[in-house]
């Protein structure tokens, strides 16, 4: 058995490779960015209307004039305008070129406008107030996005404006998940009194959709000769398998003894936590396997743990450090293990991240998993944790929606 700490090592020195693919940029949401998007341009492009209102020139109004003759109208998209007579003004719309003549923009709300003139309502302003430069966020030919970047809205609204429809993104890998256990019936089947629906692979199908991949999904009985047969045959088709139940020390586990069968190399076998101690880690040629515990809570830490900072690492995306929390009650642990307590995560006024214990039954009390957030992370070698203590912890739900 091993800790923790050798655990991830292990799991972040077998990282998957699956190379570059061009998609669509609809298609991009949550995909893994693998070239760099450049300005085609300057942004803005042109000196750009920021308000709606009038735009004039600074220096007559610093003379002192405050009433200015309306002469025309200067909308977003037309060509840009001149202000010929320094005296007058022009209507601006927001996202105009701002005209020439002009250097500053009045908005709407500070204005009395009659019988087509406009009168400032401000005792000052500002010369160039209200005007977006040219150039001024981002210069041509300069890189606005690098490798590694998880693509969201704000990235693909970026590449809307310097014209790629067409972008370099990590490769997904090809899935399957694979579910074992005479107990086990599907979703949509009444269970027997001796029987549960299957729920582990539809929470680790939850996971990769969330990275955009669609796994296949495959179901295992309790008998040795089938699993050996099933895996052998699905395996070569596959770069990554997950597979849930069947590997701790009972009778009828028969994963880790089935997957050596098939040439799948054993990384580990158990590591030094609770949950999730008989967590498997191996591969096969570039095949990569991670065989979950069965009871849930167990399973969805570690897919929390190992599994997606793992495949995160494998599509290249930016590394980012786990967040902390300030625990708010006092915590007895016993056994010499790292601990993932299930907590509720609250963002406090003062600034801190509260973490609030919800201890459920056990490791098979996936209902528990509903009530909280987060995994907080207590580390082995102690018993006593306490109020006001920081720890690291992992996230699964969106805390901050946007």
């Amino acid at each position: 058995m091993i800790t923790v700490e050798d655990a991830l090592k292990i799991v972040h020195s077998h990282l998957g490779n699956w190379g570059i693919e061009e998609i669509s940029l609809n298609q991009s949401l949550g995909r893994i960015l693998q070239e760099e998007i450049v300005a085609d341009r300057d942004f803005p492009p042109f000196n750009r209307v920021t308000m709606d209102g009038i735009g004039l020139n600074f220096d007559q109004f610093e003379k002192g004039q405050r009433v200015f003759q309306i002469n025309g109208v200067a909308p977003a998209g037309a060509l840009q305008m001149q202000l010929k007579d320094p005296s007058f003004c022009l209507e601006v719309m927001t996202g105009a070129t701002v005209p020439i003549g002009i250097d500053a923009v009045v908005r709407y709300e500070d204005l009395e406008i009659k019988e087509g003139k406009a009168t400032v309502m401000l005792s000052s302003l500002k010369r160039n107030q209200n005007i977006h430069f040219k150039g001024s966020d981002r210069h041509r030919g300069t890189v606005i996005l690098s490798p590694g970047k998880c693509i969201s809205a704000s990235e693909v609204g970026v590449c809307a404006t310097v014209g790629k429809n067409i972008i370099a993104v990590s490769r997904l890998p090809k899935t399957l998940i694979v579910s074992s256990g005479d107990e086990l019936v599907n979703i949509d089947q009444v269970p027997l009194p001796h029987q549960i629906r299957r729920s582990n692979v539809y929470r680790i199908a939850t996971v990769l959709n969330s990275y955009q991949i669609q796994p296949s999904i495959m179901h295992l009985t309790d008998d040795y000769d089938e699993i050996v047969n099933r895996i052998e045959s699905e395996i070569s088709d596959y770069d990554l398998i997950l597979l849930s139940g069947g590997v701790s020390a009972g009778k009828f586990d028969y994963l880790p003894e089935a997957l050596s069968a098939v040439g799948v190399q054993k990384l580990f076998h158990k590591v030094k936590q609770r949950p999730g101690k008989p967590f498997w880690f191996g591969k096969k040629d570039d095949k990569v396997v991670f065989a979950f515990p069965g009871n849930p809570v167990s399973s969805f830490m570690c897919a929390q743990q190992y599994f997606k900072p793992w495949l995160e690492y494998s599509l290249q995306s930016s590394e980012m450090e786990l967040p902390w929390a300030e625990l708010q009650e006092d915590v007895h642990f016993k056994p010499d293990l790292t601990y993932f307590l299930e907590v509720k995560i609250i963002f406090h006024p003062s600034g801190k991240i509260k973490a609030y214990p919800m201890k459920g039954n056990g490791s098979g009390d996936l209902a528990n998993l509903v009530d909280a957030d987060a995994f907080i992370q207590l580390p082995s070698g102690r018993n006593d944790f306490h109020k006001g203590e920081i720890f690291p912890f992992i996230a699964y739900r969106n805390l901050i929606k946007g």
